[in-house]
């Protein structure tokens, strides 16, 4: 099989920008209309927070352990972790923790996290 895509990862109408003219650096563009369809109801006023957390969920549709054991070439995996609670402040507001689980696969070459890797 073949590495996951872009648009597996990050949604449909994600895309690798190459710099020319119109476009002075290159990097990768994902719509607004993906991330409402993760979840992010205004991507235009939404905190950077808010953006990764909608990048996490649209990974976590594709990234899952069936994939990852059906494809030797996928190399990461997107799960649930388990929620919790906790109090944070002086006034001890109770939070509520959600957890998303990435977890990173590769041939055992060293023990650093090196993002070429992968």
């Amino acid at each position: 099989m073949a590495e996951p895509t872009i648009v597996q990862i990050f949604g449909t109408g994600a895309t690798r920008l190459a710099s020319g003219a119109t476009t002075p650096s290159a990097g990768l563009f994902i719509p607004d209309s993906t991330l409402q369809t993760a979840g992010l109801s205004t991507p235009s006023t939404a905190t950077a927070e808010g953006h990764l957390v909608a990048i996490a969920v649209n990974a976590k549709s594709y990234l899952t352990q069936t994939n990852f054991d059906a494809n030797p070439d996928q190399s990461l995996i997107v799960t649930d972790g388990f929620s919790s609670f906790t109090t944070r402040g002086t006034n001890n507001t109770p939070y509520r923790q959600d957890q998303l689980t990435l977890s990173l696969a590769k041939i055992d070459t060293n023990s650093t996290i090196d993002p070429d890797n992968y």
